[in-house]
């Protein structure tokens, strides 16, 4: 079962939960939410990772807008950065997004075109910006 999307926007852990006990040799059942009652309780050692408290790789799922699919669309919050690369016959421009539920370490580089035609309010209406 996936949480969001598959790729580089896509949460690799969810939690962190507590462990009510240990099913067998190699799984363990977890305490999950009421939000996740679809998913089945007990997984394998190999699906779990020890939190020793980094922040980071934590995603809060209340503040995530999970759907009855137990995905959720990433969305796009400021711009960060803009730049034109030149390569040989054209210029590309690009901006650096910072997306909703990441850190500014995950934000990412996407066409500007693109970017303006799906998210126009976050590009300012200064043309020599745009």
């Amino acid at each position: 079962m996936r949480f969001g999307q598959k790729g580089k926007l896509s949460p690799h852990f969810v939690g962190p939960y507590t462990i009510l006990r240990r099913v067998g040799m190699v799984s363990y059942e977890l305490d999950l939410p009421t939000e996740l009652a679809s998913v089945h309780s007990v997984f394998h050692v190999s699906m779990l990772k020890k939190c020793v408290g980094d922040s980071t790789s934590i995603v809060p799922l209340e503040g995530l807008g999970v759907k009855e699919n137990l995905s959720y669309e990433e969305v796009p919050v400021k711009i960060l950065d803009y730049q034109v690369k030149k390569l040989r016959n054209k210029e590309v421009a690009s901006v650096k997004l910072l997306w909703r539920n990441h850190l500014v370490e995950g934000s990412t580089w996407e066409d500007k075109a693109d970017m303006m035609s799906h998210y126009p309010h976050l590009f300012p209406s200064n043309p020599t910006l745009a």
